[in-house]
């Protein structure tokens, strides 16, 4: 009988110890889970947090780049800044230079007009006492200057230069000799004359055949003949034809009037 209760009282002491393992088991691995648990919450919490700090960095570069970027544009503008003012210091200094040469051109031209027009009655005046050598041309001339003073589209620097490159034209005359054909009334008759202008100091006919050769008498102011020349007028004329190298001619030529 003792050995019976005995036996009972192991058995029912063994399946104590037994729910009892059973039972800390469990409650062991519920606690593990809880502390995997938590460690992986905390694990995702510090990727989180480490991901909000790399978002905050990249953002604190991105700005300072911009920062940077900011005040390198804005010395640059600083120093366009100042080459702009002292250009435009620059142009304000010419806009008053051209104020006052503005000014003094309206006086230039107030003078300069009446000049012009003296200049242009002085030179038709000097051609008609001339030499008479191309004097349709040289009329021409003096005409279409008399007709531009008139115009309102051409500058007072352009009549200006017409008049001075008409006064350079006749003071060539003076250092040039020239061959042309000319129309004269002589006998009584109108031909056509091989005329030979040399400077300003001699202006010489002759005909075709070399049957008829003259001169201007600027004394006279009428053509003369003189057929002594015939030979040395033939020549100087072969020679402004540029047929025969230059060379010295014998011809006459008005006495130097006294000063």
């Amino acid at each position: 009988m003792k050995r019976c209760i005995s036996s009972s009282r192991r058995l029912t002491t063994a399946f104590l110890a037994a729910a009892v393992i059973a039972t800390s088991g469990n409650v062991f691995a519920q606690s593990v889970d809880q502390v995997l648990q938590a460690d992986q919450r905390r694990l995702n919490l510090a990727q989180q947090s480490q991901e909000r700090i790399n978002n905050i960095v990249e953002r604190k570069r991105s700005l300072e780049d911009q920062y940077r970027a900011i005040n390198k544009e804005i010395d640059g503008l600083k120093v366009y800044n100042r080459l702009m003012r002292a250009q435009v210091d620059g142009q304000s200094a010419v806009l008053e230079d051209i104020s006052l040469s503005m000014e003094q051109v309206d006086v230039i031209n107030r003078q300069i007009f009446p000049l012009m027009v003296k200049m242009i009655d002085g030179l038709g005046q000097s051609i008609r006492v001339d030499l008479p050598f191309l004097m349709d041309e040289r009329g021409k001339r003096v005409s279409k200057l008399t007709e531009i003073m008139g115009r309102s589209d051409v500058s007072v620097a352009e009549k200006f230069r017409k008049v001075m490159e008409a006064y350079q034209i006749e003071n060539d005359y003076g250092s040039t000799s020239e061959y042309y054909t000319q129309s004269l009334t002589f006998d009584d008759t109108t031909r056509s004359f091989n005329m030979l202008r040399i400077g300003r100091i001699g202006l010489y006919f002759q005909s075709d055949d070399t049957k008829i050769t003259g001169r201007w008498d600027n004394e006279k102011r009428a053509w003369v003949r003189d057929d002594s020349a015939r030979n040395e007028v033939r020549k100087g004329l072969r020679m402004a034809k540029q047929l025969i190298a230059p060379e010295l001619i014998n011809i006459q030529v008005p006495a130097a009037e006294a000063s």
